[in-house]
């Protein structure tokens, strides 16, 4: 690898242009942690400009680690509803009350990372930027910077020990300079800014004279990524059932799994065949006049999902369709916790079918 880049000048370029974001400490101000892991745990899969509205949402309900330790399961999870990857609110519940637990979120990295929901990568980001640890977090920013400052030419994810190492080297010199905090959150700033995926702004960036991958004219072809294997298509079909009031029929998922303690509407398993419409119907909650409105397609990380959705309406909903489901009035489905899954199939079929409202065609996607 070629020599150490200067920290300082990287220091220095954060000091003017870092960026002004609600759980950053002000210069001078002390990190505090529960800002630091909640902001981590929401970037998890997710942009800073997505995350900044659910942050200061979820901050005003829950100011502090020991209010949201206190808070109710459908509380937090309501407050989470749009973030996706569902697993991380109850992980994070989980996490609050052991911290509460323990008296505080512990200060090394060893402890951090025992803590429910906190893999290697969160343990390194609360620990550098709250605690002001000797290491540096490796998300995709700091993944992108490192691996065009040294060259590494390697498909990832093979390169990732090599991206690592030279992580440590810097967190070396960080440390030696007393600001672990600081050059995470430069690092995270310069590849949010200027490292970026694609033309990335080398004459502004602090470290362009000591750039290995620059200097090779190949910083936009890194990192490398060896081809991803397409995803798998699995398929079901969700039933919207309202009444004469305008009440819609809804049910919690299993507390574990995907989309775990999420609200949804009643709907078939999903797999890898595509549901008939005999088939689908047989496991919808009641017997009337379903209509197919269209398809929502749904990306996870490793499968896209493509459900069938019906609405119907009856004049009131028999106790035998209610399973372990309840009564939502149209007006506040807003307000539980719904993924946006389930949102896009509510959105798809907001309009029961009668004859004011004409059926849309059922191949319409969404």
């Amino acid at each position: 690898m070629p020599s150490r880049p200067s920290i300082a000048r990287l220091l220095a370029w954060y000091a003017r242009h870092r960026r002004s974001l609600p759980w950053r400490a002000k210069p001078g101000e002390d990190a505090d942690p529960y800002r630091v892991w909640l902001s981590e745990i929401m970037l998890q899969q997710t942009t800073v400009t997505a995350v900044i509205p659910y942050y200061e949402r979820f901050l005003s309900l829950f100011p502090t680690v020991a209010a949201l330790a206190a808070a109710e399961d459908g509380a937090v999870m309501a407050a989470w509803a749009g973030l996706g990857y569902y697993a991380r609110a109850r992980n994070l519940l989980a996490c609050a009350r052991a911290v509460v637990a323990l008296g505080g979120f512990p200060s090394s990295v060893e402890g951090l990372r025992a803590l429910p929901g906190i893999g290697d990568y969160t343990a390194a980001a609360v620990g550098a930027i709250a605690f002001g640890l000797p290491v540096i977090p490796v998300d995709g920013n700091v993944e992108r910077v490192v691996s065009r400052l040294f060259a590494i030419e390697t498909p990832l994810p093979a390169a990732k020990p090599a991206i690592r190492a030279g992580a440590a080297l810097l967190a070396e010199d960080a440390s030696a300079q007393a600001a672990p905090s600081d050059t995470a959150q430069a690092l995270f700033d310069l590849g949010a800014t200027l490292c970026t995926p694609t033309a990335p702004a080398c004459a502004l960036c602090p470290w362009e004279t000591v750039c290995a991958a620059k200097r090779l004219g190949i910083a936009a072809t890194l990192p490398r990524k060896a081809p991803k294997p397409e995803r798998p298509r699995r398929h079901g079909a969700h039933f919207r059932l309202s009444d004469a009031a305008g009440q819609v029929l809804l049910r919690r998922r299993p507390p574990r799994g995907l989309l775990g303690g999420m609200i949804e509407i009643p709907g078939t398993a999903w797999r890898a065949e595509p549901w008939a419409r005999p088939d689908a119907l047989a496991e919808a909650p009641a017997q009337a006049e379903w209509v197919k409105w269209g398809v929502v397609r749904h990306v996870f990380t490793h499968f896209e999902l493509w459900l069938d959705v019906y609405a119907a309406q009856l004049p009131v909903i028999p106790r035998e369709a209610m399973g372990d489901g309840f009564l939502c009035p149209t007006e506040d489905l807003l307000a539980q916790a719904l993924p946006s899954l389930m949102a896009k199939c509510l959105a798809l079929s907001e309009n029961t079918a009668s004859p004011a409202h004409p059926v849309p065609s059922s191949d319409l996607l969404v």
